[in-house]
């Protein structure tokens, strides 16, 4: 766990002095930077995942009072769910608000197929409270 709580600074610098590059630099210079920094973005996932994966057998036991992180780390991963998507929905309920309210403006009678489109994007938070029941379920 703790190899992903390290990793995840490495990757956020990455992005960002990725992004500085395409801004500065012309497109096929930017390109082949992009291309670089992906080989070794992936390459970097790799190790970060052998190295998460490889922390020994997997043995049943009894929670003790000093495991408390699986605890926390339920909590946080319901939040992480929440969070997505709770965005992700906004994103989506945006564009398909916008162009159901553009088809309405020339022919109200699609206003039954356009809120069935717009309530389909809302679906995305429920599946991410529902993930997040579940977790808390079992923290």
């Amino acid at each position: 766990m703790i190899t992903w709580f390290l990793a995840l600074p490495v990757i956020a610098a990455g992005f960002v002095a990725a992004r500085l590059v395409l801004r500065r630099s012309d497109r096929r210079t930017a390109l082949w930077w992009m291309v670089a920094a992906d080989a070794v973005f992936l390459v970097a996932a790799a190790v970060v995942l052998t190295l998460a994966l490889s922390g020994g057998s997997a043995q049943a036991s009894t929670p003790t009072a000093q495991e408390s992180g699986s605890g926390s780390s339920a909590l946080i991963g319901a939040a992480i769910a929440v969070a997505g998507a709770t965005i992700g929905a906004g994103i989506a309920v945006a564009y398909t608000g916008a162009a159901a309210l553009a088809a309405l403006s020339e022919r109200p009678e699609l206003f039954g197929r356009a809120m069935v489109i717009v309530g389909l994007a809302e679906g995305i938070a429920i599946y991410g409270l529902v993930v997040a029941v579940i977790l808390i379920g079992k923290a």
